[in-house]
């Protein structure tokens, strides 16, 4: 846990120094150029009517315009910064839109093989963002679903070195029109048009390869499987969730990935193991659900499958100086659009860990992809813990391979 929140602090201070620099060329602070004055104004009501003064103001009887007309007059307060706590004096509508110009995060680690969640962080500070991140937020995860939609065809006997042609595939819709997902390097794309593993592809997290494999099986068997890597939040049945339109918590998140790590096994995430009284006699014990999904070869595939992204793909700077992570990693970045929300989930064979990073409101976000993708927002953070957690050899984390089954071909 301390290694988790050391880790946190120390990137989202450095990301949020950039992004504070960045605001300072935005007309509209913190929110992107293309959000309008209207739009602006509705996100900042809803917050508003959602703050504890208004609630307590609202209990106390006021009337909404004498409860808003409170929140335009300056104040002694106490806000938060990156230097720690700091007196000033603001409208309580100033501090609402200063505090949305923070970058936020969730973290959670967990054990794959028994579900022991090993550390937890729902955001940046507690005492002055009283929101997790984890178990509660639920964000649209991007291309961190692909594995998902992969898994599918590997479940259906397909391999990892499985050849598919890049190219544009199109999907009827219900109305009669139809859904074709352009690569998200355009005309830049190197590999387009070319016969590309399924491995090659998710490294890449080529979007016209997911499309295909979507086409091949349909929405309601990737909504059937999520459902039983424990998935509860709400997934539409329409061909682009492949592209990880839904919002799923990092919770959720982690420990759907975490059955590719268990040898295919389902294990609901749990931190509290049993209660006892005073005495040590056992109240309750809490023993975590779990499902087997998918064969033991089923789930190394997959683990090869995901290997590729860090090996040679999107996460492949975990194995840079900065971080010389040289062990085996199965993982997944992902970037939702206009880079509002950045993810990286990763597992090894002891540990698995997720990440999310993003604005508090989806309108706040990084200009450039440079700085907001999964890569540059989420996966720092994951780096460094594990960096810190393999470091401590007190811990003991093995950095042994993944287990071959032994009845693979």
């Amino acid at each position: 846990q301390q290694y988790a929140e050391e880790s946190v602090a120390e990137h989202m201070k450095e990301l949020q120094k950039l992004f504070t620099k960045e605001c300072l060329t935005k007309r509209n602070a913190p929110f992107a150029w293309n959000v309008s004055k209207i739009e602006i104004e509705r996100i900042m009501n809803a917050s508003v009517r959602r703050s504890d003064r208004y609630h307590d103001l609202k209990a106390q009887g006021l009337s909404h315009d004498k409860i808003m007309s409170t929140f335009y007059k300056p104040s002694n307060m106490r806000v938060y910064s990156l230097r720690g706590e700091m007196d000033t004096v603001m409208t309580p509508y100033d501090s609402i839109r200063y505090y949305k110009s923070f970058l936020q995060t969730g973290f959670m680690a967990m054990e794959p093989q028994t579900g022991y969640v090993k550390a937890w962080v729902g955001g940046i500070n507690h005492k002055h963002f009283k929101y997790d991140h984890v178990k509660v937020s639920k964000r649209q995860v991007g291309s961190t679903f692909k594995p998902f939609v992969y898994a599918l065809a590997i479940q259906e006997g397909r391999s990892p070195c499985y050849q598919v042609a890049n190219v544009r595939t199109c999907i009827k819709l219900p109305d009669g029109t139809d859904w074709c997902p352009d690569n998200s390097d355009g005309p830049n794309d190197k590999l387009a048009g070319k016969m590309i593993t399924l491995k090659k592809a998710l490294a890449n997290s080529i979007n016209y390869v997911t499309a295909w494999v979507m086409k091949q099986y349909g929405p309601q068997a990737v909504v059937n499987l999520v459902k039983r890597l424990g998935i509860t939040s709400d997934i539409p049945e329409v061909p682009s969730i492949c592209l990880g339109t839904p919002d799923i918590s990092v919770f959720e998140m982690v420990a759907a990935n975490s059955t590719f790590a268990n040898k295919g096994t389902y294990i609901q995430p749990t931190f509290i193991t049993r209660i006892e009284d005073k005495n040590g006699k056992v109240l309750q014990e809490f023993i975590p659900n779990s499902d087997e999904v998918f064969s033991e070869e089923r789930a190394y595939a997959m683990i090869q499958l995901m290997r590729g992204v860090v090996q040679e793909g999107t996460g492949s700077r975990l194995r840079g100086s900065k971080y010389k992570l040289v062990n085996q990693i199965a993982g997944k970045t992902g970037t939702t659009q206009h880079n509002a929300d950045g993810w990286f989930i990763g597992l090894t064979p002891d540990l698995a860990a997720g990440v999310w990073v993003g604005g508090e409101d989806r309108s706040v976000h990084f200009n450039s992809i440079v700085e907001g993708q999964g890569a540059s927002m989420a996966l720092p953070i994951w780096g460094k813990f594990f960096r810190k957690v393999y470091d401590d050899k007190h811990l003991k984390l093995s950095k042994a391979d993944f287990v071959r089954p032994k009845n693979l071909d």
